[in-house]
């Protein structure tokens, strides 16, 4: 079978995680002797599943091992709705619930993402992410629904949720040392339950 052909009877599929509202999207991804090809973004396919289609930026980040970027999110009126994948080598990710009244409220998911796996994350506005490199490259792609404000940008101080992280003493940039810790953050976000559950 044709690798179009192949495209064409493959459908994305969805799954819930712990948290409300955030999905891993496992999306159309076929490896072959040349190296793989990734369909990340299929608006049909989003709108079948009642999820945001729109999305104004994006960005695409290297790190090298034991780099920690997060954990990352912006204030209303800018918040976002995030896709984040792994594109090349692998990370260790994490999403923490921020978002007053949530069942998960200041509760975290994690999860390893590579780019050899075909898995996208779906994080919804009112939560904070980042990840840590855990190969010795990884190459990150990040969609987002709104543009970026610099006085709307935001973040909790990565080792105050009780993330599991796989490295004690990462590389960090001197925003991300900066930011504040969970116990002392004042959500701005309330929740709302998802329009369908998966």
């Amino acid at each position: 079978m044709a690798a179009t052909e192949s495209l064409e009877l493959m459908m994305m599929q969805i799954r819930q995680t712990p948290l409300p509202g955030c999905y891993v999207l496992k999306v159309h991804h076929l490896p072959d002797k040349r190296g793989q090809f990734t369909k990340l973004f299929n608006r049909s396919e989003f709108t079948k599943f009642g999820l945001k289609t729109i999305f104004l930026e994006q960005y695409a980040t290297t790190s090298h091992a034991g780099v920690l970027r997060g954990l990352h999110f912006q204030s209303p009126p800018m918040e976002y709705t995030k896709l984040a994948c792994c594109v090349q080598g692998e990370v260790f990710d994490a999403v923490l619930d921020i978002r007053k009244e949530s069942p998960t409220y200041c509760q975290y998911a994690t999860f390893n993402l590579a780019g050899s796996d075909g898995e996208i994350l779906y994080i919804p506005p009112g939560m904070a992410h980042g990840f840590c490199a855990i190969s010795p490259e990884a190459v990150m792609v990040y969609s987002c629904s709104a543009e970026y404000s610099s006085s709307c940008d935001n973040g909790i101080l990565w080792n105050s949720a009780g993330i599991p992280w796989p490295i004690d003493d990462p590389v960090l940039s001197e925003r991300d040392q900066g930011f504040v810790e969970l116990k002392f953050f004042n959500s701005p976000f309330t929740f709302e339950p998802p329009l369908r559950e998966m």
